[in-house]
């Protein structure tokens, strides 16, 4: 497809590039031949150098190394120190050795807070700096080692391997073992009651959920959260497909009539990042070409028809179909770059390869998938195991599998490499109940768990040995067929649509419901009152917030829903503040706008060899 734009590296050095936390900034950090370092934050849309970072002391030896965090500050690895800038101000802002110790060009990598910041030694160690919350957040991890340090912690440099005052303090795991024993078993009450001994990643969002009790959270009026509809509506035809860009900064929902519509939040005092937030109406956006990106639906009937849509990662190109040719459309321009793949039979789900955007992986219509390649327009593999048409793709990188779902409630495993199924495990239905519906999967952030979702259930599988960790079925409150599930970001929930028109927030490791949203929430009386059913279609989770998710309705409408500020998450009480920094990682309102280092000064926590 070629690149849409062209970087030119300061020096012609040896470059890395990274977006801001928000996705809103790019800059890169790099190390010519002669040793001279540069940087810089780019204008994304023209390739051209905006900001030029000064404060590199001498020639390196090798290539500097960087990160960014909170949308605010640049840290850069260099001359046996850490180095800060504020990404608004061209001069170093401070510099830190870390109580010694560190290589000529140490690595460095914050964690999604930005309140620790993992730092390699000379020794081959690691040394893990910390803010104040990133302690606070740290002691709720390990409450008693830390209690037991609350006065040294913040002065001195502890080796793990030191003291028996340290002996069980570690970091924080986050690797999954595979072979972890799981198995299927009988469902009671709607969820699997099994204890499991698959270890899972531990957050600090978990640490924070964890640490406070919660019960089911009943939302049944509009003042309880916050939400904002999308202007500019077609209310004729169904949403049938939703996604949020990947920057966090646009929704894009396709119809049922193969027209797509993308939506725009713009920075303004009151959003002053220019995220999806509830708190302000976007708008409508397109090219001033006043092109709208339509699919071909010449022949196609409507009705039968299954849209499908994908998004490249960069926020590129999206392609989508609905029953006619797969259209590859620019999203700056709108323009369509090229069409393939002409019915019959016709596409119905659509995914970009993890690591080759010229790779697609199609399902379609007669139960086949087809491995396709943009670039030179053939198709590479034909993949055939399912029964009926396809309804879900999934790769997991990690694994080197791709997980497809179908109409005929089966899972197939593929290996990525040879395209070979590897195994085909049928969905457990109800006694008596017909695979009939579409099947619909999703990985974890781990790329092991997977999210399996049908009208009859959401369920967890180790996709390692594809065994069923949870299951939960309709019931309870909830006793209305499921229209559609999907992981938060950062997927510590399952965000759930139901026929009926309610929205239920699962825990993402037990399937334990944790909020019920009534569509009273959403919906007017008169429609609810209405002759027609309105319910939502597709849910959408917020790339970066994980609270946050849009709903694409049966009457057309689109709608994004948050907790109220006073919750802050769905169905816990708010968080603690720490000097304007929340545990969970959200900033007060003055934290981001100081000139002074993250949270004043980062302490040496701990090292490990």
């Amino acid at each position: 497809m070629g690149s849409r734009v062209d970087y030119d590296a300061p020096g012609h050095s040896c470059t890395t590039m990274l977006y801001s936390a928000d996705g809103s900034r790019l800059f890169s950090c790099g190390t010519g031949k002669d040793g001279d370092s540069f940087l810089v934050e780019w204008n994304e849309s023209e390739g051209a150098i905006k900001r030029t970072y000064s404060g590199f002391r001498k020639k390196s030896a090798g290539v500097v190394q960087f990160d960014t965090t909170q949308n605010h500050f640049l840290a850069v690895g260099e001359d046996h120190q850490i180095k800060f800038w504020n990404m608004d101000n061209n001069d170093i802002l401070t510099s830190m050795d870390a109580e010694g110790g560190l290589p000529s060009l140490p690595r460095l990598r914050f964690n999604k807070e930005g309140n620790l910041l993992a730092v390699t030694t000379a020794d081959n160690g690691i040394k893990i700096l910390a803010t104040t919350a990133g302690l606070r957040s740290l002691r709720a991890v390990e409450a008693p080692s830390f209690e037991a340090l609350r006065s040294p912690i913040e002065s001195a440099a502890i080796k793990v391997s030191g003291s028996s005052s340290v002996a069980n303090v570690s970091p924080i795991n986050c690797k999954v073992e595979r072979s972890s024993p799981v198995r299927p078993s009988p469902v009671l009450n709607g969820v699997d009651p099994m204890a499991r001994n698959m270890e899972k990643p531990r957050t600090l969002d978990d640490v924070t959920d964890k640490t406070k009790p919660w019960q089911l959270a009943e939302i049944i009026d509009p003042a309880q959260c916050r939400q904002v509809t999308m202007p500019d509506m077609d209310a004729v035809n169904k949403v049938a497909r939703l996604l949020y860009t990947n920057s966090g900064f646009g929704v894009l929902a396709l119809g049922s009539n193969g027209i797509q519509k993308l939506w725009k939040w713009t920075r303004s005092e009151q959003n002053p990042g220019g995220k999806a937030t509830a708190n302000v109406v976007p708008q409508q956006w397109q090219p001033n070409s006043g092109l709208v990106m339509t699919n071909d639906v010449t022949g196609v009937n409507l009705e039968e028809a299954v849209p499908c849509i994908a998004l490249s990662k960069n926020d590129s190109y999206v392609m989508s179909a609905c029953g006619g040719k797969v259209s590859l459309f620019n999203m700056m321009t709108f323009k369509v770059m090229t069409t393939f793949m002409p019915p019959p039979p016709a596409s119905t789900f659509l995914a970009f390869h993890p690591q080759d955007n010229n790779i697609i992986a199609i399902g379609m219509e007669d139960s086949t998938i087809h491995i396709y390649n943009v670039r030179v327009d053939e198709v590479k593999s034909k993949l055939k195991g399912h029964q009926k048409r396809v309804s879900g793709l999934a790769f997991s990188t990690n694994l080197n599998i791709l997980v497809s779902s179908g109409a005929d409630a089966q899972l197939c495993v593929w290996s990525i490499d040879t395209w070979e199924r590897r195994k085909t495990v049928p969905i457990q239905l109800p006694a008596g109940k017909a695979p009939s519906g579409d099947t619909r999967v999703q990985f974890h952030s781990d790329q092991i768990r997977l999210l399996v979702s049908h009208e009859t259930q959401i369920a967890l599988y180790d996709a390692s040995k594809m065994d069923r960790i949870r299951q939960w079925v309709p019931q309870d409150v909830l006793p209305a067929r499921i229209s559609y599930a999907a992981y938060s970001c950062n997927s510590q929930l399952v965000y759930t649509s139901f026929c009926d028109g309610n929205i239920g927030v699962f825990d993402a490791d037990t399937l334990r419901l944790r909020c019920r949203i009534s569509p009273s929430v959403y919906l007017s009386p008169a429609v609810i009152n209405g002759s027609q059913a309105v319910y939502p279609v597709v849910v959408a989770a917020h790339p970066q917030e994980p609270n946050q998710f849009a709903v694409g309705l049966t009457d057309g409408y689109v709608k994004v829903i948050e907790p109220s500020e006073s919750e802050g998450k769905w169905g816990m009480s708010p968080p603690p503040v720490d000097n304007g920094m929340m545990l969970n990682g959200r900033t007060g309102s003055s934290s981001t706008t100081s000139n002074h280092a993250p949270d004043q000064v980062y302490n040496v926590l701990m090292s490990k060899v």
